[in-house]
Protein backbone atom coordinates (compact mmCIF):
# COMPACT_ATOMS: atom_id res chain seq x y z
CA UNK A 1 0.00 0.00 0.00
CA UNK A 2 2.97 2.58 0.60
CA UNK A 3 4.73 1.59 -2.62
CA UNK A 4 1.17 2.20 -4.26
CA UNK A 5 0.30 5.63 -2.81
CA UNK A 6 4.28 7.22 -3.36
CA UNK A 7 3.67 5.64 -7.46
CA UNK A 8 0.17 7.36 -7.91
CA UNK A 9 1.34 11.05 -7.62
CA UNK A 10 4.71 9.96 -9.14
CA UNK A 11 2.30 8.64 -11.89
CA UNK A 12 0.36 11.73 -12.46
CA UNK A 13 2.93 13.95 -12.23
CA UNK A 14 4.90 12.39 -14.85
CA UNK A 15 1.15 11.65 -17.05
CA UNK A 16 0.83 15.72 -16.83
CA UNK A 17 4.61 16.56 -17.83
CA UNK A 18 4.40 14.31 -20.51
CA UNK A 19 0.83 15.37 -21.53
CA UNK A 20 1.81 18.90 -21.58
CA UNK A 21 5.31 17.69 -23.46
CA UNK A 22 2.53 15.76 -26.11
CA UNK A 23 0.65 18.96 -26.70
CA UNK A 24 3.53 21.00 -28.22
CA UNK A 25 5.55 18.19 -30.08
CA UNK A 26 3.19 18.47 -33.11
CA UNK A 27 3.92 22.09 -33.42
CA UNK A 28 7.28 22.81 -34.16
CA UNK A 29 7.70 21.19 -37.99
CA UNK A 30 4.62 23.30 -39.17
CA UNK A 31 5.38 26.12 -37.45
CA UNK A 32 8.41 26.70 -39.14
CA UNK A 33 8.64 24.96 -42.24
CA UNK A 34 5.69 27.04 -43.21
CA UNK A 35 6.03 30.68 -44.59
CA UNK A 36 3.15 31.58 -44.04
CA UNK A 37 3.64 31.56 -40.18
CA UNK A 38 6.82 34.45 -40.26
CA UNK A 39 8.59 32.90 -38.11
CA UNK A 40 11.13 33.00 -40.56
CA UNK A 41 11.95 35.27 -43.14
CA UNK A 42 9.65 34.09 -46.42
CA UNK A 43 12.40 33.84 -48.72
CA UNK A 44 14.12 30.52 -46.59
CA UNK A 45 14.03 27.15 -48.58
CA UNK A 46 12.80 24.26 -47.50
CA UNK A 47 16.42 23.34 -46.71
CA UNK A 48 16.88 26.36 -44.62
CA UNK A 49 13.80 26.16 -42.66
CA UNK A 50 14.43 22.27 -41.92
CA UNK A 51 18.10 23.06 -40.56
CA UNK A 52 16.41 25.86 -38.24
CA UNK A 53 13.86 23.42 -37.17
CA UNK A 54 16.68 20.70 -36.04
CA UNK A 55 18.94 23.09 -34.55
CA UNK A 56 15.69 23.90 -32.58
CA UNK A 57 14.96 20.57 -31.78
CA UNK A 58 18.58 19.87 -30.50
CA UNK A 59 19.26 23.12 -28.52
CA UNK A 60 16.83 21.02 -25.94
CA UNK A 61 19.18 17.92 -25.93
CA UNK A 62 22.15 20.00 -25.98
CA UNK A 63 21.09 21.65 -22.53
CA UNK A 64 19.73 18.79 -21.07
CA UNK A 65 22.95 17.26 -21.52
CA UNK A 66 24.53 19.95 -18.92
CA UNK A 67 21.53 19.86 -16.91
CA UNK A 68 20.13 16.63 -16.54
CA UNK A 69 23.86 14.83 -14.60
CA UNK A 70 23.45 18.24 -12.10
CA UNK A 71 19.88 18.00 -11.68
CA UNK A 72 20.19 14.35 -10.86
CA UNK A 73 23.22 14.62 -8.18
CA UNK A 74 21.54 17.15 -6.71
CA UNK A 75 18.54 14.68 -6.33
CA UNK A 76 20.71 12.45 -4.54
CA UNK A 77 21.84 14.79 -2.17
CA UNK A 78 19.27 17.17 -1.08
CA UNK A 79 16.58 15.09 -1.89
CA UNK A 80 13.93 13.69 -5.07
CA UNK A 81 11.06 16.41 -4.29
CA UNK A 82 13.14 19.62 -4.37
CA UNK A 83 14.34 18.66 -7.63
CA UNK A 84 11.20 17.60 -9.50
CA UNK A 85 9.77 20.88 -8.29
CA UNK A 86 12.47 22.74 -9.64
CA UNK A 87 12.58 20.44 -12.84
CA UNK A 88 8.84 21.12 -13.52
CA UNK A 89 8.73 24.52 -12.49
CA UNK A 90 11.43 25.36 -15.66
CA UNK A 91 9.41 23.58 -17.75
CA UNK A 92 6.16 25.50 -17.18
CA UNK A 93 8.41 28.82 -17.30
CA UNK A 94 9.64 27.85 -20.94
CA UNK A 95 6.14 27.08 -22.58
CA UNK A 96 5.64 30.83 -21.36
CA UNK A 97 8.14 31.81 -22.81
CA UNK A 98 7.81 30.46 -26.31
CA UNK A 99 4.09 31.41 -26.45
CA UNK A 100 5.27 34.98 -26.11
CA UNK A 101 7.98 33.83 -28.65
CA UNK A 102 5.41 32.82 -31.44
CA UNK A 103 3.46 35.93 -30.49
CA UNK A 104 6.09 38.21 -31.31
CA UNK A 105 7.51 36.06 -34.30
CA UNK A 106 11.09 36.13 -32.31
CA UNK A 107 12.64 32.90 -33.13
CA UNK A 108 15.15 33.88 -31.01
CA UNK A 109 12.79 33.73 -27.82
CA UNK A 110 12.01 30.05 -28.90
CA UNK A 111 15.23 29.25 -29.17
CA UNK A 112 15.83 30.78 -25.48
CA UNK A 113 12.71 28.81 -24.16
CA UNK A 114 13.57 25.37 -25.40
CA UNK A 115 17.22 25.96 -23.83
CA UNK A 116 15.83 26.56 -20.23
CA UNK A 117 13.17 23.83 -20.60
CA UNK A 118 15.94 21.35 -21.39
CA UNK A 119 18.56 22.45 -18.61
CA UNK A 120 15.18 21.49 -16.02
CA UNK A 121 14.26 19.17 -17.71
CA UNK A 122 16.08 16.37 -16.13
CA UNK A 123 12.55 14.85 -14.41
CA UNK A 124 12.68 11.62 -15.50
CA UNK A 125 15.42 10.72 -14.91
CA UNK A 126 14.49 11.94 -10.96
CA UNK A 127 11.04 10.02 -10.88
CA UNK A 128 13.56 6.74 -12.02
CA UNK A 129 15.40 7.27 -8.92
CA UNK A 130 12.16 7.70 -6.65
CA UNK A 131 10.89 4.19 -8.50
CA UNK A 132 14.90 3.39 -7.55
CA UNK A 133 14.23 4.45 -3.83
CA UNK A 134 11.00 2.25 -2.98
CA UNK A 135 11.36 -0.77 -5.09
CA UNK A 136 13.39 -3.85 -5.68
CA UNK A 137 15.72 -4.96 -8.32
CA UNK A 138 13.68 -7.27 -9.70
CA UNK A 139 10.33 -5.34 -9.81
CA UNK A 140 11.96 -2.21 -11.69
CA UNK A 141 11.83 -3.00 -14.98
CA UNK A 142 8.13 -3.48 -14.41
CA UNK A 143 7.76 -0.21 -12.50
CA UNK A 144 9.90 1.60 -15.06
CA UNK A 145 7.23 0.94 -17.63
CA UNK A 146 4.70 2.92 -15.43
CA UNK A 147 7.25 6.09 -16.70
CA UNK A 148 6.58 4.65 -19.80
CA UNK A 149 2.64 4.58 -19.60
CA UNK A 150 2.85 7.95 -18.29
CA UNK A 151 4.53 8.65 -21.25
CA UNK A 152 2.33 6.94 -23.79
CA UNK A 153 -0.81 8.07 -21.97
CA UNK A 154 0.66 11.97 -22.49
CA UNK A 155 1.11 11.23 -25.89
CA UNK A 156 -2.23 9.66 -26.77
CA UNK A 157 -3.62 12.91 -25.03
CA UNK A 158 -1.17 15.59 -25.78
CA UNK A 159 -1.21 15.20 -29.38
CA UNK A 160 -4.98 14.87 -29.63
CA UNK A 161 -5.41 17.84 -27.58
CA UNK A 162 -2.94 19.86 -29.39
CA UNK A 163 -4.80 19.33 -32.90
CA UNK A 164 -7.73 19.96 -31.23
CA UNK A 165 -6.63 23.65 -29.84
CA UNK A 166 -4.99 24.44 -32.98
CA UNK A 167 -8.07 24.10 -35.03
CA UNK A 168 -9.63 27.34 -35.76
CA UNK A 169 -12.69 25.30 -37.25
CA UNK A 170 -14.19 24.63 -33.59
CA UNK A 171 -12.79 27.77 -32.23
CA UNK A 172 -12.01 30.93 -34.33
CA UNK A 173 -8.99 32.34 -31.98
CA UNK A 174 -7.23 29.27 -31.54
CA UNK A 175 -3.39 29.17 -32.97
CA UNK A 176 -0.51 27.45 -32.94
CA UNK A 177 -0.03 29.66 -29.27
CA UNK A 178 -2.76 27.89 -27.62
CA UNK A 179 -1.53 24.51 -26.74
CA UNK A 180 1.44 26.73 -24.97
CA UNK A 181 -1.00 28.77 -23.00
CA UNK A 182 -2.67 25.03 -21.90
CA UNK A 183 0.68 23.36 -21.81
CA UNK A 184 1.64 26.04 -19.30
CA UNK A 185 -1.13 26.17 -16.97
CA UNK A 186 -0.90 22.27 -16.91
CA UNK A 187 2.62 22.49 -15.73
CA UNK A 188 1.80 24.84 -12.56
CA UNK A 189 -0.79 22.37 -11.99
CA UNK A 190 1.64 19.67 -11.59
CA UNK A 191 4.04 21.66 -9.52
CA UNK A 192 1.09 21.41 -6.78
CA UNK A 193 0.12 18.28 -7.18
CA UNK A 194 3.92 17.43 -6.54
CA UNK A 195 3.74 19.47 -3.97
CA UNK A 196 1.41 18.37 -2.00
CA UNK A 197 1.19 14.63 -2.96
CA UNK A 198 4.59 13.32 -3.02
CA UNK A 199 6.90 12.16 -0.28
CA UNK A 200 10.09 12.55 0.07
CA UNK A 201 11.92 8.74 -0.82
CA UNK A 202 15.57 10.13 -0.42
CA UNK A 203 16.72 8.06 2.68
CA UNK A 204 21.50 7.81 2.03
CA UNK A 205 22.42 11.15 0.96
CA UNK A 206 25.08 11.58 -1.38
CA UNK A 207 27.59 13.59 -0.56
CA UNK A 208 29.44 13.92 -4.00
CA UNK A 209 30.92 17.63 -5.40
CA UNK A 210 27.94 18.67 -7.65
CA UNK A 211 29.98 20.82 -10.95
CA UNK A 212 28.21 21.87 -14.02
CA UNK A 213 30.38 19.70 -16.35
CA UNK A 214 29.60 16.74 -14.19
CA UNK A 215 28.08 15.49 -17.55
CA UNK A 216 31.07 15.87 -19.15
CA UNK A 217 32.90 13.60 -16.54
CA UNK A 218 30.28 10.79 -16.38
CA UNK A 219 30.19 10.20 -19.73
CA UNK A 220 33.92 9.57 -19.38
CA UNK A 221 33.57 7.82 -16.42
CA UNK A 222 31.10 5.51 -18.15
CA UNK A 223 32.83 4.78 -20.61
CA UNK A 224 36.05 3.47 -18.39
CA UNK A 225 35.30 0.02 -17.78
CA UNK A 226 33.58 -2.66 -20.42
CA UNK A 227 30.73 -3.06 -18.53
CA UNK A 228 28.97 0.38 -18.48
CA UNK A 229 30.57 1.16 -21.80
CA UNK A 230 28.93 -1.11 -24.24
CA UNK A 231 25.96 -0.86 -22.11
CA UNK A 232 25.81 2.77 -23.10
CA UNK A 233 27.23 2.48 -26.37
CA UNK A 234 23.88 0.20 -26.68
CA UNK A 235 21.42 3.11 -25.21
CA UNK A 236 23.21 5.81 -27.13
CA UNK A 237 22.57 3.71 -30.93
CA UNK A 238 19.41 3.19 -29.70
CA UNK A 239 18.35 6.58 -28.72
CA UNK A 240 20.43 8.43 -31.21
CA UNK A 241 18.33 5.93 -34.00
CA UNK A 242 15.18 6.09 -32.97
CA UNK A 243 15.44 10.46 -32.62
CA UNK A 244 15.53 10.38 -36.49
CA UNK A 245 12.46 9.11 -36.46
CA UNK A 246 10.67 10.45 -33.84
CA UNK A 247 12.11 14.51 -34.17
CA UNK A 248 11.76 14.34 -38.08
CA UNK A 249 9.10 12.03 -39.11
CA UNK A 250 6.78 15.04 -38.84
CA UNK A 251 9.11 16.61 -41.65
CA UNK A 252 8.47 13.74 -43.46
CA UNK A 253 4.98 13.67 -43.63
CA UNK A 254 4.99 16.92 -44.52
CA UNK A 255 7.07 16.81 -47.54
CA UNK A 256 5.55 13.23 -48.81
CA UNK A 257 1.73 13.36 -47.67
CA UNK A 258 1.37 16.93 -47.25
CA UNK A 259 0.24 16.45 -43.43
CA UNK A 260 -0.90 19.48 -41.46
CA UNK A 261 -0.34 20.49 -37.90
CA UNK A 262 -3.48 18.95 -36.97
CA UNK A 263 -2.80 15.44 -39.37
CA UNK A 264 0.73 15.25 -37.63
CA UNK A 265 -1.24 15.49 -33.81
CA UNK A 266 -3.68 12.78 -34.59
CA UNK A 267 -0.79 10.77 -35.31
CA UNK A 268 1.05 11.19 -33.02
CA UNK A 269 -1.78 10.83 -30.44
CA UNK A 270 -2.37 7.01 -32.27
CA UNK A 271 1.64 6.52 -31.79
CA UNK A 272 1.04 7.09 -27.92
CA UNK A 273 -2.19 4.61 -27.65
CA UNK A 274 0.64 2.20 -29.00
CA UNK A 275 3.08 3.08 -27.14
CA UNK A 276 0.77 2.67 -23.74
CA UNK A 277 -0.69 -0.95 -24.77
CA UNK A 278 2.98 -1.56 -25.29
CA UNK A 279 4.89 -0.46 -21.69
CA UNK A 280 1.05 -1.12 -19.88
CA UNK A 281 0.08 -4.25 -21.10
CA UNK A 282 2.72 -5.70 -22.85
CA UNK A 283 5.92 -5.13 -20.90
CA UNK A 284 4.92 -6.30 -17.64
CA UNK A 285 3.06 -9.47 -19.20
CA UNK A 286 6.90 -10.42 -20.71
CA UNK A 287 8.61 -9.29 -17.63
CA UNK A 288 7.72 -11.81 -15.85
CA UNK A 289 8.22 -14.32 -18.62
CA UNK A 290 11.66 -12.80 -19.35
CA UNK A 291 14.15 -10.87 -18.17
CA UNK A 292 15.46 -7.57 -19.28
CA UNK A 293 18.51 -8.15 -20.96
CA UNK A 294 16.64 -10.98 -23.52
CA UNK A 295 13.46 -8.56 -24.10
CA UNK A 296 16.32 -5.66 -24.87
CA UNK A 297 18.07 -7.79 -27.70
CA UNK A 298 15.08 -8.80 -29.42
CA UNK A 299 12.79 -5.80 -29.47
CA UNK A 300 16.08 -3.60 -30.37
CA UNK A 301 16.47 -5.76 -33.79
CA UNK A 302 12.88 -6.60 -34.58
CA UNK A 303 12.17 -2.08 -34.22
CA UNK A 304 15.46 -1.62 -36.50
CA UNK A 305 14.03 -4.07 -39.46
CA UNK A 306 10.70 -2.03 -38.87
CA UNK A 307 11.71 1.25 -39.60
CA UNK A 308 12.58 0.65 -43.37
CA UNK A 309 8.49 -0.40 -44.05
CA UNK A 310 8.01 3.24 -43.96
CA UNK A 311 9.02 4.48 -46.82
CA UNK A 312 7.29 1.96 -48.97
CA UNK A 313 3.63 3.75 -48.33
CA UNK A 314 2.55 5.79 -51.60
CA UNK A 315 -0.66 6.76 -49.39
CA UNK A 316 -0.60 7.99 -46.08
CA UNK A 317 -2.97 5.25 -44.56
CA UNK A 318 -0.62 3.20 -44.77
CA UNK A 319 1.57 4.89 -42.12
CA UNK A 320 -1.17 3.72 -39.50
CA UNK A 321 -0.76 0.06 -40.22
CA UNK A 322 3.44 0.51 -40.31
CA UNK A 323 3.64 2.48 -36.67
CA UNK A 324 2.11 0.44 -34.63
CA UNK A 325 4.89 -1.81 -34.68
CA UNK A 326 7.75 0.69 -34.08
CA UNK A 327 5.49 1.90 -30.77
CA UNK A 328 4.80 -1.50 -30.11
CA UNK A 329 8.77 -2.73 -29.91
CA UNK A 330 10.20 0.98 -28.16
CA UNK A 331 7.82 0.10 -25.89
CA UNK A 332 9.28 -2.80 -25.04
CA UNK A 333 12.98 -1.32 -25.57
CA UNK A 334 13.12 1.62 -23.33
CA UNK A 335 11.84 0.29 -19.42
CA UNK A 336 14.28 -2.86 -19.62
CA UNK A 337 16.92 -0.84 -21.10
CA UNK A 338 16.62 1.86 -18.48
CA UNK A 339 16.03 -1.51 -16.14
CA UNK A 340 19.85 -2.99 -17.06
CA UNK A 341 21.69 0.03 -16.54
CA UNK A 342 19.88 0.55 -13.02
CA UNK A 343 21.45 -2.84 -12.07
CA UNK A 344 25.29 -1.87 -12.79
CA UNK A 345 24.76 0.85 -9.21
CA UNK A 346 24.08 0.86 -5.83
CA UNK A 347 21.27 2.58 -4.41
CA UNK A 348 23.53 6.10 -3.54
CA UNK A 349 24.27 6.28 -7.07
CA UNK A 350 20.80 5.46 -8.42
CA UNK A 351 20.25 9.41 -9.00
CA UNK A 352 24.15 10.11 -10.45
CA UNK A 353 23.80 6.60 -12.99
CA UNK A 354 20.41 7.54 -13.63
CA UNK A 355 21.99 11.21 -14.46
CA UNK A 356 24.38 9.76 -16.81
CA UNK A 357 21.55 8.01 -18.59
CA UNK A 358 19.98 10.89 -19.46
CA UNK A 359 22.62 13.00 -20.37
CA UNK A 360 23.73 9.88 -23.17
CA UNK A 361 20.07 10.47 -23.86
CA UNK A 362 20.48 14.05 -24.27
CA UNK A 363 23.41 14.15 -27.05
CA UNK A 364 21.64 11.21 -28.79
CA UNK A 365 18.66 13.04 -28.79
CA UNK A 366 20.90 16.45 -29.74
CA UNK A 367 22.56 15.39 -32.66
CA UNK A 368 19.54 13.44 -35.22
CA UNK A 369 17.73 17.02 -35.69
CA UNK A 370 20.61 18.79 -36.39
CA UNK A 371 22.02 16.22 -38.92
CA UNK A 372 18.79 15.26 -40.10
CA UNK A 373 18.13 19.13 -41.02
CA UNK A 374 21.04 19.00 -43.32
CA UNK A 375 20.49 15.43 -44.89
CA UNK A 376 16.54 15.69 -45.14
CA UNK A 377 17.77 18.57 -47.80
CA UNK A 378 19.61 15.94 -49.93
CA UNK A 379 16.66 12.82 -49.18
CA UNK A 380 13.73 12.97 -47.59
CA UNK A 381 14.04 9.22 -46.69
CA UNK A 382 17.79 9.30 -45.21
CA UNK A 383 16.33 10.10 -41.59
CA UNK A 384 14.27 7.04 -42.01
CA UNK A 385 17.08 5.03 -43.11
CA UNK A 386 19.51 6.68 -40.27
CA UNK A 387 16.72 5.78 -38.05
CA UNK A 388 17.36 1.92 -38.93
CA UNK A 389 21.26 1.90 -39.02
CA UNK A 390 21.79 2.89 -35.90
CA UNK A 391 19.54 1.06 -34.21
CA UNK A 392 20.47 -2.36 -35.58
CA UNK A 393 24.10 -1.07 -34.22
CA UNK A 394 23.10 -0.44 -30.86
CA UNK A 395 21.44 -4.17 -31.19
CA UNK A 396 24.86 -5.43 -32.51
CA UNK A 397 26.87 -3.56 -29.40
CA UNK A 398 23.91 -4.89 -27.23
CA UNK A 399 24.17 -8.50 -28.54
CA UNK A 400 27.85 -9.20 -29.22
CA UNK A 401 29.65 -7.29 -26.95
CA UNK A 402 27.55 -6.30 -23.45
CA UNK A 403 25.72 -10.06 -23.18
CA UNK A 404 28.99 -11.56 -23.66
CA UNK A 405 31.54 -9.07 -21.74
CA UNK A 406 29.54 -7.09 -19.42
CA UNK A 407 26.06 -9.03 -18.64
CA UNK A 408 24.89 -8.41 -15.04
Amino acid sequence: MKLKKQLFPLFITVFLDLLGMGIVIPIAAPLLLSANEKMLPSYFSFGQRSFILGLLLGIFSVLQFFGAPVLGALADKYGRKRLLLLSIGGTCLSYLLFAIGIMRRSILLCFFSRALDGFTGGNISIAMSVISDITEEKDRAKNFGLIGVSFGLGFILGPFVSGILMDTKLVSWFNYTTPYWFAFMLSFVNVLILQFLLKETLIVKSEAPIKLFTGVRNLRNAFKTQKTRSLFITLFMVVFGFNFFTQFFQVFLIYKFSFSASNIAYLFAYIGLWLAFSQGVVNPSLSRRYNPQFLVSWSTLICALTFPFLLLPGESWWIYLIVPFVALFNGINTPNLAAVISFQADATKQGAILGIRQSILSIAMAIPPIIAGIITFLNINLSIWAAAFFTFMGWITFQFVFLRHGKR
